[in-house]
């Protein structure tokens, strides 16, 4: 019989159903995230899972917000950084979430993981908007399955990869957050479903007049996934794609700034504003660590862009 998760409140920092052990785990983890903090978590995602085959198979579901909660198995090497209090995951897109609280979108998380986009952008705080999270990989839907439930299926959720067209690919990789169906499968590997970006709108689960949030973490195929959504695109929409940090050419926002109609917008943390940029070398500035992603923004939305321009003055006011 499965043990109840243990339960954390990222607010209070409280932190209950963990023995002893369990105690002692969760101050290493947040001790080794603060110390790692400083240089991009380096190291961080390898010493919590070699911490984790010594901890019992149970989840942790870690209270984001008042109506918001994410449960993973207690221990992962990638979400575990949520014990540390001041840890942000993902500013840039965290930005843009909440400064459009207000705004009727539907978020179209793919590659959602476990769902914590999913779970945050449906919960009040953020605006309780609708969700469809996509997520191929038989393991990873499983946990975003019971993500949905835990949070009263208030999202949708799809088992599919996003790709250029409707059809399969083999789904590979040794990291939960890093399964891609580019290349060659490795071993293990999973067939999957594969649609585009447009069949959302052919299979009336999106309407063309609707708002739309993108979130495209889908593991090198991002260009793929622009090009079968180009009929989206041309909604009031934006995609939020990630641009590697070991990637100098800047792959995906080349091809977003030089390929397609949308406006290129990246987050400048020096600013804290989400700036409109014609050419690439400020991403040399901001991609200052080589082993993770950042996200950029592309729309061709005249109503996107107003509203960027006006968060961008509600955030400088509050800074004053």
């Amino acid at each position: 019989m499965a043990l109840p998760p243990i339960q954390f409140d990222r607010a209070s920092g409280v932190l209950e159903g963990a023995n002893l052990w369990e105690r002692t785990a969760a101050l290493a983890l947040t001790t080794g995230s603060k110390i790692s903090s400083h240089f991009s978590h380096r190291g961080y995602i390898g010493c919590a899972n070699l911490l984790r085959k010594a901890l019992p198979e149970r989840n942790i579901a870690i209270k984001l917000n008042e109506d918001a909660t994410f449960e993973f198995p207690y221990g992962d090497g990638y979400w575990s950084k949520l014990l540390d209090r001041s840890y942000s995951y993902e500013d840039e897109l965290e930005f843009l979430f909440r400064h459009s609280a207000d705004i009727d979108y539907t978020l179209l998380d793919c590659g959602a993981n476990y769902g914590y986009w999913s779970v945050l952008v449906t919960s009040k705080p953020f605006g309780s908007h609708k969700a469809i999270a996509i997520e191929p990989s038989s393991d990873n839907f499983a946990k975003l399955a019971n993500n949905a439930s835990v949070n009263g299926n208030r999202f949708e959720v799809m088992k599919c990869a996003i790709g250029a067209t409707k059809g399969t690919a083999q789904l590979s990789g040794t990291k939960h957050e890093k399964f891609s169906i580019a290349g060659s499968p490795g071993s293990g590997f999973e067939t999957v479903p594969v649609i585009a970006l447009d069949d959302l709108l052919d299979q009336g689960k999106i309407s063309p007049g609707g708002k739309y949030l993108i979130k495209l973490d889908v593991e090198g195929v991002e260009i793929d996934a622009i090009k079968g959504g180009a009929q989206l695109l041309q909604c009031d929409s934006v995609i939020m794609c990630e641009e590697h940090g070991n990637d100098p050419d800047h792959t995906v926002s080349r091809y977003i700034l030089e390929q397609t109609p949308l406006n290129l917008i990246v987050y400048d943390p020096r600013s804290n504003r989400l700036e409109t940029v014609s050419e690439l070398s400020i991403l040399d500035r901001i991609k200052v660590s080589s082993h993770i992603g950042y996200n950029v923004f592309g729309t061709s939305s005249a109503f996107w862009q107003e509203r960027i321009v006006a968060l961008n003055a509600n955030a400088a006011r509050r800074m004053q």
